[in-house]
């Protein structure tokens, strides 16, 4: 068995989506969570910018000795996996092309949407990722900028009017175009599930990105043999901002309390 951590990140809550699937799929793992509180969203960020936080953001969980690293993000994952696996010598997961699998076997009629954010949609990758696992799918792609700050915020619920307004202006395009799946291209936005669903439809298959590549990584390490303990693993949790408003809204998206496992942290110069 092999009891090092596994590496989690993403520019701020969403990733705890993916932490908590983990906790659920392999919980006898231990993990360290990098949430970069102070610059999040990256969404709306160059490609360049992305890859010099996300090296930061890795440089920074590879001070515990890892062994493997779950990028809990759709920006970083569709601008920068394939440089950052480049430089480093461990295993490292993304999100897009799991969730791209799975969306391809929940399709019924070949259509498959993707909401992402800005730079995710922009770079294509998981366009490129579907089409090249099977060429005839229809894709149809819808940036939602304001998904992950209003996450971040906690305005999650249904009901809630500002959510609700902003989720069907979003999404509408995508509901006349006949799709009857769509991936969740960020992991801030399996937190929106139930008002995205409420949008959507009960006809529309929902993928969480977190989830899937959990999914995945849990394949990954069972065929390596890197599986830690079945049960009883614990969790870090490290942001580069006010540990006091992630330790309030983690709690109520984890399900649990995290307490005193939390902690302040600087990667800028990492």
């Amino acid at each position: 068995m092999d009891r090092r951590p596994i590496g989690v990140f993403d520019s701020g809550l969403g990733g705890l989506t993916a932490v908590r699937s983990l906790r659920s799929i392999l919980p006898g793992e231990n993990l360290v969570y990098f949430g970069d509180t102070a610059r999040v969203p990256y969404g709306g960020r160059s490609p360049e910018t992305i890859l010099k936080y996300a090296r930061q953001d890795v440089r920074f969980l590879r001070t515990f000795d890892l062994k493997a690293i779950l990028i809990a993000c759709g920006t970083v994952t569709s601008t920068s996996l394939e440089q950052l696996r480049r430089e480093n010598d461990l295993p490292m997961l993304g999100v897009v092309e799991p969730s791209c699998r799975a969306a391809l076997a929940a399709t019924r009629n070949r259509r498959v949407g993707i909401i992402a954010t800005q730079a995710s949609v922009r770079s294509g990758a998981y366009e490129r990722t579907l089409r090249a696992l099977a060429p005839e799918v229809t894709v149809l792609q819808q940036a939602c900028p304001l998904f992950v700050p209003l996450a971040e915020e906690g305005r999650t619920r249904p009901g809630d009017i500002v959510i609700e307004t902003v989720a069907r202006e979003y999404l509408a395009p995508l509901r006349g175009q006949g799709i009857d799946t769509l991936i969740l291209g960020c992991t801030h936005y399996p937190l929106l599930k139930e008002v995205i669903a409420g949008v959507m439809g009960p006809e529309v298959a929902l993928i969480d990105s977190g989830e899937e590549s959990a999914r995945e990584l849990q394949r990954l390490l069972s065929a390596s043999g890197g599986l830690g303990e079945p049960r009883g693993g614990g969790a870090i949790f490290c942001v580069s901002d006010r540990v006091e408003d992630f330790r309030h809204l983690a709690s109520r998206f984890l399900g649990e309390d995290v307490g005193d496992s939390v902690r302040r942290v600087s990667v800028e110069d990492a």
